[in-house]
């Protein structure tokens, strides 16, 4: 598919140097509006209206829509009244609240004057709403179906109102605004007799979400029912838009990068990374990194006070960072696997206990297996085979009981974390690799200088 794109786009840039302009026309037509967003992507500012002005009207404001914010306002500052107005008529209302939501307000200004007065008043009605919430991100235009309609009166109403509608396929029987069921495309063309009622065929037994409703939330319900569509309801059950499966893709796209880059300690970026500046990832980047290096000075501290204990035995020096590195790694593990469960709806706080203690069993099993490898790496291979005569049994056994309940604390620690956060209502994704790490960092110390002390009595 790669390769496909790079000779489309080679393809397209020769056309453009020879100005065959009919050529290229023909050659955007038949391309998806998302491929032809991505190909003008890769082309400098300037030529970018001139190849929008090529695509047809239909296929010009899907490809709009499938654009970068910045190529959007590019275009619509290069946009006569008539060529704007052409493009809103053409947008789904959730894509023109969304255009709204990311543009300048000089643009907004423009872009609301020319909106009609239909498409204003429902564009004003979403951003009414909490952002990031199902209201956010709904359309309004639906088909709506009366209760006591026929199949055949509900067809036909299908073919009349369809074509300015985001999705056909589900359609939803309302009373007076509220929403009394659900019956799709496929419930109609196979009823027996195009006398029965809407009412007769109809699913009373629908999900839907309120206008309030986490996006998140959302997105998973679309994932775990495989709809298509997903009705949304005002705190009276009035039927007010519906959610559709690309937008909740979107969402789970922008949700799944978030946690990316919050549990690699950055944070989220709202745009590409080829169209981000080092001066937006520095922004990005540096509040982590600064905290972190502010939390490793406590690692630092801990080294410092058993100063002594390293003096009297140099060969424990060598294994702090195996201690270390294999506490993080432990701890990571379990805080992917916690806030994964948690993105999925999978756990509640409430399982807390049942986590910890499935948790205990796991790094018990972990702890062992690698301290009894990890004995053996250390008597064979550094004392044996090196000749190293500072490290004894007794310092081998330190480093491996440090190891052992190294791998209990940081599993602990992984899994309660990111539980808690939740419980909060900060995203779990903050307590992922790079916090976690630090933690465990200065707790291994402790674990590994006490048992030195203790067994060594140094």
């Amino acid at each position: 598919m790669a390769e496909r794109f790079e000779i489309v786009e080679k393809a397209l840039r020769r056309m453009l140097e020879e100005k065959k302009y009919q050529a290229l026309k023909d050659l955007l037509v038949v391309m998806n509006p998302a491929d032809v967003a991505a190909l003008f992507q890769t082309l400098e500012e300037e030529k970018i209206p001139l190849l929008f002005r090529l695509l047809p009207k239909e296929l010009a404001a899907e490809t709009f829509v499938e654009m970068e914010p910045e190529e959007q306002e590019l275009l619509i500052q290069g946009f006569s009244d008539n060529e704007l107005k052409e493009v809103l008529d053409e947008l789904y209302v959730d894509d023109a609240a969304d255009l709204v939501e990311e543009m300048p307000a000089n643009v907004v200004k423009r872009i609301l004057k020319h909106a009609d007065p239909e498409m204003r008043q429902s564009i004003n009605q979403i951003l009414r709403y909490p952002e990031y919430s199902a209201g956010a991100m709904m359309t309004t235009e639906y088909v709506s179906l009366r209760p006591t309609m026929t199949v055949e009166e509900s067809i036909l109403r299908i073919r009349r109102q369809g074509i300015d509608k985001e999705t056909i396929y589900t359609c939803y029987v309302t009373q007076d605004r509220k929403l009394l069921g659900i019956v799709t495309v496929k419930d109609l063309l196979l009823a027996e007799d195009d006398e029965t009622l809407v009412q007769d065929i109809m699913l009373t037994n629908f999900i839907y979400v309120s206008t309030h409703t986490d996006q998140e939330e959302v997105a998973r319900m679309f994932s775990k029912y495989n709809f298509l569509a997903l009705p949304v309801v005002d705190n009276e059950n009035r039927m007010v838009g519906i959610v559709t499966f690309d937008d909740a893709m979107d969402v789970i796209e922008e949700e799944t990068t978030e946690d990316m880059e919050i549990m690699a300690g950055m944070l989220p970026s709202e745009r590409p990374y080829l169209k981000s500046s080092a001066w937006e990832l520095f922004k990005n980047r540096i509040p982590w990194l600064l905290l972190l290096m502010v939390s490793a000075t406590f690692t630092g501290m801990i080294i410092t006070s058993f100063e002594d204990a390293l003096a009297a035995q140099a060969a424990l020096t060598a294994f702090i960072p195996m201690l270390m590195g294999t506490g993080g790694n432990s701890g990571s593990q379990s805080s992917v696997t916690i806030i994964r469960a948690l993105s999925l709806g999978e756990l509640k706080f409430s399982d807390l206990l049942r986590v910890v203690w499935k948790e205990i069993r796991t790094a018990v099993l972990c702890g062992v297996a690698l301290s009894i490898v990890c004995f053996g790496k250390i008597w064979l291979v550094d004392h044996l085979l090196l000749g190293n005569e500072d490290i004894t049994l007794m310092v081998d056994l330190v480093v491996c009981l440090a190891l052992l309940v190294t791998v209990v604390c940081a599993k602990i620690v992984g899994a309660v974390l990111p539980m808690a956060a939740k419980a909060v209502h900060l995203d779990p994704a903050v307590m992922a690799s790079p916090f976690i790490t630090s933690i465990v960092d200065a707790l291994s110390l402790l674990v590994y200088f006490l048992f030195a002390q203790t067994i060594l009595g140094v």
